[in-house]
């Protein structure tokens, strides 16, 4: 039963390709339409008050980035066209009703774990839209993955031995073989997966490599894909391109060893960086694809399925996250704002704070934004979380209006990653995430996405039923 601001008609998930979504002019998020939302959130209890925090999902931005995705990759612009399945990386946003909302538009999910492959079951994603990724795949994880007709990219020539064990005489899942094409690394160092170190893939240009690699083909017929993922946040697209490249030529030559077509698929994994310095939506699914095409010709020409596995870029800027401020004070000559929104919230951005900035914007009680100027002019301060170290800081120094108690502060673009991984330092209860529709007219209506986490819940999962159980390894009293 989700809380309504006004009505919101119900629509066809899968219908939300526009001229206007092919256009390459990029998109930006509505920050009027933000401040509609968490007026309306706080007039239906959603934030403020006992509510400190919540996390808030927007289900239009989100089917849209979808259409745009596709629109994307949709011709190559010279008239041939690809098959693409364009799959959700699940570690981007793992929650069910997110999951299950992309399952409805026609995407795939691409999964690193047995519990992500247990959501995207559990989200109704079809066992052939599902692509299973890992570099320490558990043999009772593959086995459930071919018994199910999952796709796996393997991550070394170790694993593929292994599948070649397991897979017998089934022949349901697509199997492929992960490469690493050691083009370099991006701005972030955590976040580039084809460097000349990186623990992903089987490396392409160490001595002997390719060799082995084309070996392992031609022993097995049924290694019919190939997958590459250069990184995430801070890698260019010509990196990204270079990667990709690298992938296509390797492909090339293993069909040209095998003397037919063996690799029919090529897993373009994901990894476009978000723009958070506003709101405009850069770079584009369609910037990416266009520049694929211009440094792969031969991608796009139909001889190869491929495979996307976007995850940040199609939720990051369609969700925020919002938090009451409990207390301010002055330390040092500087104001320092102590909120609800800290590293249990934002765990990279107070761990990274270089690499994963947030924007933020203050708000009154009622959800209203404080605007900066000159009757309300910016303070420089400190935007601080409620966890016991000094470190748990969302933004240092930030020119912002003075934040006072029971203003809400909105931390923006924390649609992914953000909402599904939460810390559990402290013991600090996981805040409910809604998600958001609104109507042409500022209505808004929400649906609960994941419930706030009780007290009960925290004491259940740091083992309240095992409360007991050391006590009778030995005399707790007294030692052993």
């Amino acid at each position: 039963m989700g809380h309504r601001a006004g009505h919101s008609e119900r629509r066809d998930v899968s219908a939300m390709g526009t001229a206007e979504q092919q256009s390459r002019e990029p998109r930006k998020i509505d920050p009027e339409r933000l401040d509609r939302v968490l007026r309306a959130a706080v007039a239906a209890g959603l934030v403020g008050g006992e509510q400190v925090a919540a996390g808030f999902v927007d289900v239009d931005g989100l089917l849209r980035s979808v259409a745009d995705l596709r629109g994307a990759f949709a011709t190559d612009g010279v008239g041939g066209r690809a098959e693409v399945l364009h799959t959700f990386a699940a570690k981007a946003c793992a929650l069910v009703p997110v999951l299950r909302l992309l399952a409805a538009t026609g995407l795939g999910c691409e999964v690193a774990s047995a519990g992500e492959l247990a959501l995207a079951l559990a989200a109704g994603f079809p066992t052939g839209r599902i692509v299973l990724d890992s570099p320490a795949k558990t043999e009772a994880e593959l086995a459930q993955a071919l018994a199910l007709g999952v796709a796996v990219n393997a991550d070394n020539l170790d694993e593929v031995a292994r599948i070649a064990a397991l897979r017998g005489d089934t022949g349901g899942s697509v199997l492929g073989l992960r490469i690493n094409p050691q083009v370099g690394a991006g701005s972030i160092a955590a976040m580039s997966t084809a460097s000349q170190h990186a623990k992903f893939g089987e490396p392409l240009r160490d001595p002997g490599a390719r060799e082995r690699i084309t070996a392992a083909f031609a022993r097995h017929p049924w290694l019919t894909r190939l997958h590459v993922h250069v990184g995430s946040q801070g890698c260019p697209l010509e990196l990204i391109a270079a990667g990709v490249r690298a992938v296509h030529e390797l492909a090339e030559e293993i069909n040209e060893r095998a003397g037919r077509r063996q690799v029919t698929s090529i897993d373009l994994g994901g990894g476009l960086t978000v723009n958070f310095e506003g709101d405009e939506i850069r770079p584009s699914h369609r910037a990416y694809a266009d520049h694929l095409r211009a440094a792969v010709p031969g991608l796009f020409d139909g001889g190869y399925a491929l495979v996307t596995e976007f995850g940040r870029s199609l939720v990051a800027k369609n969700g925020f996250t919002a938090a009451v401020a409990e207390y301010t004070k002055q330390v040092g000559g500087r104001r320092v704002a102590l909120t609800h929104a800290g590293a249990h919230l934002a765990t990279r951005t107070v761990l990274m704070p270089d690499a994963w900035p947030l924007r933020i914007s203050v708000h009154r009680p009622d959800g209203s934004r404080r605007v900066p100027g000159p009757d309300d002019p910016p303070v420089v301060q400190d935007v601080a979380g409620p966890l016991c170290f000094a470190g748990d800081v969302v933004a240092h120094e930030r020119p912002l209006p003075a934040i006072g108690p029971g203003d809400l502060v909105v931390l923006h673009d924390t649609g992914g990653y953000y909402t599904s991984a939460p810390w559990g330092y402290n013991s600090v209860a996981r805040p409910a995430i809604h998600g958001f529709t609104t109507a042409p007219d500022g209505e808004v209506r929400f649906a609960l996405v994941r419930a706030r986490q009780s007290v009960e819940q925290v004491v259940a999962e740091s083992g309240g039923a095992h409360a007991d159980s050391l006590l009778g390894l030995g005399d707790a009293r007294g030692g052993a």
